[in-house]
Parts: structure tokens; C-alpha cells; sequence
């Protein structure tokens, strides 16, 4: 099950996913922001999304899985 994984420590602007969601290679699971400026974060594989960890406001740390897909 690939992991969904901060690449920079930021807040959490947007969540575009939800668990059992089908989601393509590409697709934006959630955007961070960061010194004012925001980051997609995409997903690595298509698959089903089996576990959002973020919510907006949240921050997290380079390295955080913010969501699974199986």
C-alpha cells in the first residue's frame, strides 16, 4: 500500500480526498501551503484512498503520510 507522503514540513490548505475515493497517477490528494505558497501533493499510484491522515489546518513534518492507497 503506498504511502502519500509530505515532502516539506506545512500547513494543510485543502483536502481533495476522502476514504474508499478512487484516485488516478497525478490526481491532487490535498495542497499544503508554505511561506505562502501552495503545494499540490499528488498521487504516486491510482488506486482506492484507504486512509486520509490530515485535515485542513493541520500541520505536518517532511515525511508525514498524509494519505494511503491500496
Amino acid at each position: 500500500m503506498p504511502e502519500v507522503l509530505a515532502e516539506i514540513t506545512a500547513n494543510v490548505w485543502q483536502v481533495h480526498i476522502e476514504v474508499g475515493q478512487a484516485v488516478a497517477e497525478g490526481d491532487t490528494i490535498a495542497i499544503l501551503e508554505s511561506m505562502k505558497m501552495e503545494i499540490p501533493v499528488e498521487a504516486p499510484v491510482a488506486g482506492t484512498i484507504t486512509a486520509v491522515n490530515v485535515k485542513p489546518e493541520d500541520q505536518v513534518q517532511e515525511g508525514d503520510v498524509i494519505a494511503v492507497i491500496e
